[in-house]
């Protein structure tokens, strides 16, 4: 799990994301698409087209971190709008990168007795 500090939010940029993109161009798609600066502390996350693939830029004051995560099976669930930015929380960026849907997670109950 990528150590989220405190006041740090998450956004997610809505749409596709070539995924050959490093830090510099990511963070240069941070100011001049979504507005917001990319060494705020903020982390920024980005999905491929496949929608198995994203990477998370974030400045930890100190240097630039990237991130990348490929699921085996399965997809990214990812928010319908397109070319702005939506901003989840840390549970949720913590569901999103195991594969489960951030938007609605659902609660298993274990059966208490066999039988």
């Amino acid at each position: 799990m990528i150590p989220v500090p405190t006041g740090a939010r998450v956004w997610l940029a809505t749409g596709y994301t070539d995924m050959r993109r490093g830090f510099p161009s990511l963070a240069l798609q941070v100011q001049e698409v979504l507005r917001m600066n990319p060494l705020s502390g903020h982390l920024f996350v980005f999905r491929g087209r496949r929608s198995d693939l994203v990477k998370v830029i974030w400045h930890d004051g100190q240097g630039a971190c990237l991130f990348t995560k490929r699921l085996e099976r399965g997809r990214f669930i990812w928010p319908s709008v397109a070319g702005d930015a939506v901003t989840i929380s840390p549970a949720q960026m913590s569901y999103l990168l195991s594969g489960i849907d951030w938007r609605n997670p659902q609660e298993t109950q274990r059966p208490t007795r066999v039988g």
